[in-house]
């Protein structure tokens, strides 16, 4: 019987731990390069506000230089519906963890800048009305408020 209670224990403890691994990494690696965590909540291939997102201001120079610059580690928490964009069960998981934990009202797309803790330090509810420039430049303005 303690057997089996310990086995059970495991495994509920290991599916904890496997699903925020990439909000984990995420805060280690901010916390190492003082950096902050963009969280973005997409439904990638249904989400046009997401689409848009992404097309607009992740995908773009200004944007991507946030990452190059160690200014944030960027997560993409995405809850695609065609069968054919259906990620791992363990991707699958560690996305609605994180989505029960700072989404619980299942806002599209919804992102967050948390720092290396993953406090919360601003939100952006739908698609941001800044372009890419104003919208990496407000981080950066953040991030240096962190320091």
């Amino acid at each position: 019987m303690k057997t089996l209670l310990s086995a059970i224990l495991m495994v509920v403890l290991s599916v904890g731990f496997h699903a925020q691994n990439r909000l984990e990494s995420a805060k280690k690696t901010a916390a190492e390069n003082k950096e902050l965590i963009l969280l973005n909540f997409s439904g990638s291939d249904w989400c046009i506000p997401c689409i848009k997102l992404h097309k607009n201001i992740i995908e773009t120079e200004d944007f991507k230089k946030l990452e190059s610059d160690k200014v944030i580690v960027y997560i993409n928490a995405d809850f695609p519906r065609n069968k054919k964009n259906q990620l791992s069960a363990d991707l699958k998981k560690e996305n609605a963890s994180l989505a029960d934990a700072y989404n619980k009202k299942g806002l599209f797309p919804y992102t967050l800048l948390l720092n290396s803790e993953g406090k919360i330090l601003k939100s952006w509810e739908g698609l941001p009305s800044e372009n890419a420039l104003a919208f990496s430049k407000e981080i950066r303005e953040i991030r240096e408020k962190q320091k």
